[in-house]
Protein backbone atom coordinates (compact mmCIF):
# COMPACT_ATOMS: atom_id res chain seq x y z
CA UNK A 1 0.00 0.00 0.00
CA UNK A 2 1.29 3.44 -0.87
CA UNK A 3 2.42 5.86 1.82
CA UNK A 4 -0.39 8.20 0.80
CA UNK A 5 -2.95 5.56 1.71
CA UNK A 6 -1.44 5.06 5.17
CA UNK A 7 -1.52 8.81 5.70
CA UNK A 8 -5.16 8.87 4.59
CA UNK A 9 -6.07 6.24 7.18
CA UNK A 10 -4.15 8.05 9.93
CA UNK A 11 -5.74 11.42 9.18
CA UNK A 12 -9.20 9.83 9.03
CA UNK A 13 -8.80 8.04 12.36
CA UNK A 14 -7.88 11.33 14.02
CA UNK A 15 -10.71 13.23 12.34
CA UNK A 16 -13.38 10.69 13.31
CA UNK A 17 -12.26 9.99 16.86
CA UNK A 18 -14.24 12.94 18.17
CA UNK A 19 -17.46 11.42 16.82
CA UNK A 20 -17.15 8.43 19.12
CA UNK A 21 -16.79 10.77 22.04
CA UNK A 22 -20.01 12.67 21.32
CA UNK A 23 -22.87 10.48 22.62
CA UNK A 24 -24.87 13.59 23.47
CA UNK A 25 -25.16 14.49 19.81
CA UNK A 26 -26.26 10.97 18.93
CA UNK A 27 -28.91 10.92 21.66
CA UNK A 28 -30.26 14.23 20.35
CA UNK A 29 -30.35 12.76 16.86
CA UNK A 30 -32.28 9.73 18.19
CA UNK A 31 -34.91 11.96 19.78
CA UNK A 32 -35.29 13.94 16.55
CA UNK A 33 -35.41 10.79 14.47
CA UNK A 34 -38.15 9.37 16.70
CA UNK A 35 -40.37 12.29 15.66
CA UNK A 36 -39.61 11.61 12.00
CA UNK A 37 -40.40 7.92 12.42
CA UNK A 38 -43.75 8.65 14.06
CA UNK A 39 -44.58 11.08 11.25
CA UNK A 40 -43.90 8.19 8.87
CA UNK A 41 -46.47 6.01 10.64
CA UNK A 42 -44.04 3.98 12.73
CA UNK A 43 -45.78 3.29 16.03
CA UNK A 44 -44.35 4.49 19.32
CA UNK A 45 -44.33 0.91 20.56
CA UNK A 46 -42.27 -0.34 17.60
CA UNK A 47 -39.78 2.51 17.71
CA UNK A 48 -39.24 2.40 21.46
CA UNK A 49 -38.86 -1.38 21.54
CA UNK A 50 -36.64 -1.74 18.48
CA UNK A 51 -34.48 1.33 18.96
CA UNK A 52 -34.06 1.03 22.73
CA UNK A 53 -30.53 -0.31 22.59
CA UNK A 54 -29.08 1.27 19.46
CA UNK A 55 -25.60 2.72 19.78
CA UNK A 56 -23.32 5.01 17.86
CA UNK A 57 -20.72 2.76 16.19
CA UNK A 58 -17.54 4.72 15.36
CA UNK A 59 -16.13 1.81 13.35
CA UNK A 60 -19.03 2.13 10.93
CA UNK A 61 -17.85 5.63 10.00
CA UNK A 62 -14.32 4.34 9.51
CA UNK A 63 -15.53 1.54 7.22
CA UNK A 64 -17.64 3.99 5.25
CA UNK A 65 -14.72 6.30 4.59
CA UNK A 66 -12.22 3.61 3.70
CA UNK A 67 -13.94 1.02 1.53
CA UNK A 68 -11.82 -1.27 -0.71
CA UNK A 69 -13.56 0.25 -3.74
CA UNK A 70 -11.89 3.54 -2.82
CA UNK A 71 -8.29 2.37 -2.79
CA UNK A 72 -7.72 -1.08 -4.35
CA UNK A 73 -6.66 -1.06 -7.99
CA UNK A 74 -8.80 -3.10 -10.36
CA UNK A 75 -6.44 -6.07 -10.73
CA UNK A 76 -6.05 -6.45 -6.96
CA UNK A 77 -9.75 -6.00 -6.28
CA UNK A 78 -10.84 -8.60 -8.84
CA UNK A 79 -8.17 -11.19 -8.04
CA UNK A 80 -9.04 -11.13 -4.32
CA UNK A 81 -12.68 -11.89 -5.03
CA UNK A 82 -12.46 -14.40 -7.89
CA UNK A 83 -9.83 -16.87 -6.70
CA UNK A 84 -9.77 -20.55 -7.60
CA UNK A 85 -10.64 -21.27 -3.95
CA UNK A 86 -13.77 -19.14 -4.32
CA UNK A 87 -14.73 -21.01 -7.50
CA UNK A 88 -14.23 -24.40 -5.84
CA UNK A 89 -16.36 -23.39 -2.88
CA UNK A 90 -19.08 -22.17 -5.22
CA UNK A 91 -19.08 -25.41 -7.18
CA UNK A 92 -19.44 -27.36 -3.93
CA UNK A 93 -22.30 -25.10 -2.86
CA UNK A 94 -24.01 -25.68 -6.21
CA UNK A 95 -23.70 -29.46 -5.89
CA UNK A 96 -25.36 -29.33 -2.47
CA UNK A 97 -28.19 -27.06 -3.68
CA UNK A 98 -28.58 -28.09 -7.33
CA UNK A 99 -32.35 -28.48 -7.33
CA UNK A 100 -33.04 -25.10 -5.73
CA UNK A 101 -30.52 -23.22 -7.88
CA UNK A 102 -31.66 -24.78 -11.17
CA UNK A 103 -35.34 -24.21 -10.33
CA UNK A 104 -34.74 -20.55 -9.47
CA UNK A 105 -32.68 -20.09 -12.64
CA UNK A 106 -35.52 -21.39 -14.82
CA UNK A 107 -38.23 -19.56 -12.91
CA UNK A 108 -36.63 -16.10 -13.08
CA UNK A 109 -34.39 -16.42 -16.19
CA UNK A 110 -31.29 -15.51 -14.19
CA UNK A 111 -28.19 -17.61 -14.82
CA UNK A 112 -27.10 -19.74 -11.88
CA UNK A 113 -23.52 -18.61 -12.44
CA UNK A 114 -24.50 -14.99 -11.79
CA UNK A 115 -26.29 -15.87 -8.56
CA UNK A 116 -23.33 -17.94 -7.40
CA UNK A 117 -20.98 -15.05 -8.21
CA UNK A 118 -23.02 -12.53 -6.24
CA UNK A 119 -23.44 -14.81 -3.23
CA UNK A 120 -19.77 -15.72 -3.32
CA UNK A 121 -18.58 -12.13 -3.34
CA UNK A 122 -21.18 -10.79 -0.92
CA UNK A 123 -21.01 -13.43 1.83
CA UNK A 124 -18.70 -16.26 0.71
CA UNK A 125 -21.75 -18.45 0.07
CA UNK A 126 -23.49 -17.55 3.29
CA UNK A 127 -20.55 -18.24 5.59
CA UNK A 128 -19.94 -14.59 6.44
CA UNK A 129 -23.05 -12.43 6.60
CA UNK A 130 -21.65 -9.81 8.97
CA UNK A 131 -21.89 -9.34 12.71
CA UNK A 132 -22.82 -5.67 12.97
CA UNK A 133 -26.08 -4.61 14.61
CA UNK A 134 -27.86 -3.31 11.51
CA UNK A 135 -30.16 -0.97 13.41
CA UNK A 136 -27.19 0.70 15.10
CA UNK A 137 -25.26 0.79 11.81
CA UNK A 138 -28.08 2.54 9.98
CA UNK A 139 -28.63 4.89 12.90
CA UNK A 140 -24.93 5.78 12.93
CA UNK A 141 -24.90 6.47 9.19
CA UNK A 142 -28.10 8.49 9.47
CA UNK A 143 -26.53 10.55 12.25
CA UNK A 144 -23.41 11.03 10.12
CA UNK A 145 -23.70 13.76 7.48
CA UNK A 146 -22.11 12.16 4.40
CA UNK A 147 -25.20 10.26 3.21
CA UNK A 148 -27.66 10.98 5.97
CA UNK A 149 -30.74 11.25 3.75
CA UNK A 150 -30.16 7.85 2.14
CA UNK A 151 -29.53 5.98 5.39
CA UNK A 152 -32.38 7.73 7.20
CA UNK A 153 -34.73 6.49 4.48
CA UNK A 154 -33.33 2.97 4.76
CA UNK A 155 -33.83 3.00 8.53
CA UNK A 156 -37.47 4.11 8.18
CA UNK A 157 -38.08 1.31 5.68
CA UNK A 158 -36.51 -1.23 8.02
CA UNK A 159 -38.67 -0.05 10.92
CA UNK A 160 -41.74 -0.44 8.73
CA UNK A 161 -40.75 -3.99 7.75
CA UNK A 162 -40.36 -4.78 11.45
CA UNK A 163 -43.70 -3.20 12.31
CA UNK A 164 -45.41 -5.24 9.58
CA UNK A 165 -43.80 -8.39 11.01
CA UNK A 166 -42.00 -9.12 7.75
CA UNK A 167 -38.61 -9.12 9.48
CA UNK A 168 -37.64 -10.18 13.00
CA UNK A 169 -35.56 -7.34 14.42
CA UNK A 170 -33.73 -9.71 16.77
CA UNK A 171 -32.06 -11.36 13.74
CA UNK A 172 -30.78 -8.14 12.20
CA UNK A 173 -27.04 -8.59 12.15
CA UNK A 174 -25.15 -7.94 8.94
CA UNK A 175 -22.80 -5.50 7.27
CA UNK A 176 -21.59 -2.16 8.58
CA UNK A 177 -23.69 -0.46 5.86
CA UNK A 178 -26.95 -2.05 7.00
CA UNK A 179 -27.09 -4.85 4.44
CA UNK A 180 -28.55 -8.19 5.47
CA UNK A 181 -28.67 -11.84 4.48
CA UNK A 182 -26.84 -14.15 2.09
CA UNK A 183 -27.03 -11.56 -0.72
CA UNK A 184 -26.68 -8.47 1.47
CA UNK A 185 -29.97 -6.71 0.77
CA UNK A 186 -30.50 -3.17 1.98
CA UNK A 187 -33.93 -2.53 3.57
CA UNK A 188 -35.30 -0.87 0.41
CA UNK A 189 -34.26 -3.93 -1.60
CA UNK A 190 -35.92 -6.20 0.96
CA UNK A 191 -39.11 -4.15 0.70
CA UNK A 192 -39.24 -4.12 -3.09
CA UNK A 193 -37.83 -7.50 -4.10
CA UNK A 194 -37.54 -10.00 -1.23
CA UNK A 195 -40.02 -12.88 -1.46
CA UNK A 196 -41.30 -15.68 0.73
CA UNK A 197 -40.27 -18.43 -1.67
CA UNK A 198 -41.00 -21.35 0.66
CA UNK A 199 -44.43 -19.91 1.61
CA UNK A 200 -43.96 -20.03 5.38
CA UNK A 201 -45.32 -16.48 5.90
CA UNK A 202 -41.87 -15.13 6.76
CA UNK A 203 -39.05 -13.78 4.62
CA UNK A 204 -35.73 -15.18 5.81
CA UNK A 205 -32.79 -13.86 3.79
CA UNK A 206 -30.42 -16.10 5.75
CA UNK A 207 -32.23 -19.13 4.33
CA UNK A 208 -31.16 -20.45 0.93
CA UNK A 209 -34.70 -20.73 -0.42
CA UNK A 210 -35.84 -17.17 0.26
CA UNK A 211 -32.40 -15.66 -0.33
CA UNK A 212 -31.81 -17.24 -3.73
CA UNK A 213 -35.29 -16.57 -5.05
CA UNK A 214 -35.21 -12.99 -3.76
CA UNK A 215 -31.87 -12.30 -5.47
CA UNK A 216 -33.13 -13.76 -8.74
CA UNK A 217 -36.38 -11.80 -8.48
CA UNK A 218 -34.41 -8.59 -7.88
CA UNK A 219 -32.16 -9.11 -10.92
CA UNK A 220 -35.12 -10.06 -13.09
CA UNK A 221 -37.15 -7.01 -12.07
CA UNK A 222 -34.33 -4.51 -12.64
CA UNK A 223 -33.68 -5.83 -16.13
CA UNK A 224 -30.88 -8.40 -16.29
CA UNK A 225 -30.81 -9.85 -19.82
CA UNK A 226 -29.98 -13.55 -19.91
CA UNK A 227 -27.24 -14.51 -22.39
CA UNK A 228 -26.12 -10.93 -23.08
CA UNK A 229 -22.54 -9.95 -22.18
CA UNK A 230 -21.45 -7.97 -19.18
CA UNK A 231 -18.09 -6.61 -20.39
CA UNK A 232 -14.99 -7.25 -22.49
CA UNK A 233 -11.51 -6.25 -21.43
CA UNK A 234 -10.04 -4.16 -24.24
CA UNK A 235 -6.91 -2.40 -25.43
CA UNK A 236 -7.61 1.16 -26.48
CA UNK A 237 -6.08 3.22 -29.23
CA UNK A 238 -4.56 6.56 -28.29
CA UNK A 239 -6.96 8.09 -30.79
CA UNK A 240 -10.00 7.60 -28.60
CA UNK A 241 -11.48 10.93 -27.43
CA UNK A 242 -11.17 11.28 -23.66
CA UNK A 243 -14.88 12.07 -23.36
CA UNK A 244 -15.61 8.38 -23.86
CA UNK A 245 -13.55 7.28 -20.85
CA UNK A 246 -15.75 6.77 -17.77
CA UNK A 247 -14.05 6.74 -14.36
CA UNK A 248 -17.07 7.14 -12.07
CA UNK A 249 -19.75 4.59 -11.22
CA UNK A 250 -22.36 7.27 -10.53
CA UNK A 251 -23.44 7.45 -14.17
CA UNK A 252 -21.88 6.14 -17.37
CA UNK A 253 -21.74 8.78 -20.10
CA UNK A 254 -21.30 8.97 -23.88
CA UNK A 255 -22.76 5.62 -24.75
CA UNK A 256 -22.58 4.21 -28.26
CA UNK A 257 -23.25 0.83 -29.80
CA UNK A 258 -20.40 -1.62 -29.81
CA UNK A 259 -19.85 -1.31 -33.54
CA UNK A 260 -19.11 2.42 -33.19
CA UNK A 261 -16.36 1.81 -30.63
CA UNK A 262 -14.57 -0.87 -32.65
CA UNK A 263 -12.39 1.69 -34.43
CA UNK A 264 -10.83 2.64 -31.06
CA UNK A 265 -10.26 -0.94 -29.86
CA UNK A 266 -6.96 -2.56 -30.83
CA UNK A 267 -8.05 -6.08 -29.91
CA UNK A 268 -11.53 -5.89 -31.42
CA UNK A 269 -11.23 -9.51 -32.53
CA UNK A 270 -12.27 -10.51 -28.98
CA UNK A 271 -15.62 -8.77 -29.45
CA UNK A 272 -18.48 -10.95 -30.68
CA UNK A 273 -20.09 -9.36 -33.75
CA UNK A 274 -23.54 -10.53 -32.69
CA UNK A 275 -23.42 -7.84 -30.00
CA UNK A 276 -22.45 -4.95 -32.30
CA UNK A 277 -25.85 -3.29 -31.93
CA UNK A 278 -25.81 -3.34 -28.11
CA UNK A 279 -25.46 -0.08 -26.23
CA UNK A 280 -22.07 0.13 -24.57
CA UNK A 281 -19.75 2.38 -22.58
CA UNK A 282 -16.02 2.41 -21.96
CA UNK A 283 -14.63 2.49 -18.43
CA UNK A 284 -11.06 3.05 -17.21
CA UNK A 285 -11.62 2.29 -13.52
CA UNK A 286 -8.16 2.92 -12.06
CA UNK A 287 -7.98 6.57 -13.02
CA UNK A 288 -10.27 7.71 -10.21
CA UNK A 289 -8.13 6.22 -7.41
CA UNK A 290 -4.60 6.20 -8.80
CA UNK A 291 -3.52 9.72 -9.82
CA UNK A 292 -0.64 8.51 -12.00
CA UNK A 293 -2.55 5.62 -13.58
CA UNK A 294 -2.45 5.26 -17.33
CA UNK A 295 -5.54 6.77 -18.93
CA UNK A 296 -6.12 3.81 -21.22
CA UNK A 297 -5.29 0.76 -19.12
CA UNK A 298 -6.97 -1.22 -17.80
CA UNK A 299 -10.00 -0.54 -19.98
CA UNK A 300 -13.30 -2.33 -20.46
CA UNK A 301 -16.27 -1.99 -22.74
CA UNK A 302 -19.40 -2.60 -20.70
CA UNK A 303 -23.04 -3.26 -21.53
CA UNK A 304 -26.50 -2.98 -19.97
CA UNK A 305 -25.98 -6.07 -17.81
CA UNK A 306 -22.91 -4.46 -16.27
CA UNK A 307 -25.05 -1.49 -15.29
CA UNK A 308 -27.59 -3.83 -13.71
CA UNK A 309 -24.86 -4.97 -11.32
CA UNK A 310 -24.03 -1.31 -10.68
CA UNK A 311 -27.57 -0.97 -9.35
CA UNK A 312 -26.76 -3.75 -6.91
CA UNK A 313 -23.54 -2.05 -5.78
CA UNK A 314 -22.48 1.29 -7.25
CA UNK A 315 -18.83 0.33 -7.81
CA UNK A 316 -17.03 -0.16 -11.12
CA UNK A 317 -14.76 -2.80 -9.59
CA UNK A 318 -17.53 -4.70 -7.84
CA UNK A 319 -19.41 -5.13 -11.12
CA UNK A 320 -16.24 -6.27 -12.89
CA UNK A 321 -15.53 -8.79 -10.13
CA UNK A 322 -19.06 -10.22 -10.22
CA UNK A 323 -19.01 -10.66 -13.98
CA UNK A 324 -15.51 -12.14 -13.88
CA UNK A 325 -16.54 -14.69 -11.26
CA UNK A 326 -19.70 -15.46 -13.24
CA UNK A 327 -17.54 -16.35 -16.25
CA UNK A 328 -15.31 -18.57 -14.11
CA UNK A 329 -18.37 -20.46 -12.89
CA UNK A 330 -19.53 -20.89 -16.49
CA UNK A 331 -16.24 -22.65 -17.19
CA UNK A 332 -16.34 -24.70 -13.98
CA UNK A 333 -19.91 -26.04 -13.95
Amino acid sequence: MKLANYLLIFIFLISTSSLSENPTGFLAWKNDFRKIALENNISENTFDKVMANIKFLPNVIKYDRYQPEFYEDTKTYISKRTSSKKVSKGVDFYKKNTNLINTVENLYNIEKELLLALMGIETNFGTYVGKMDILSSLATLSFDKRRSEFFSSELIILLRLIENKQIDYKTLYGSWAGAFGFFQFMPSTMKNYAIDYDKNSYIDLKNNNDAYASAANYLNKIGWKESEPCFYKIELSNEIPKKYLNVSAKKLHNKKNLEYFRKYILNDDVLDKQFDSLTSSIITPDKDIIPDAENLSPAYIVFDNYEIILQWNRSLRFSLAVCTLKEKFENAL
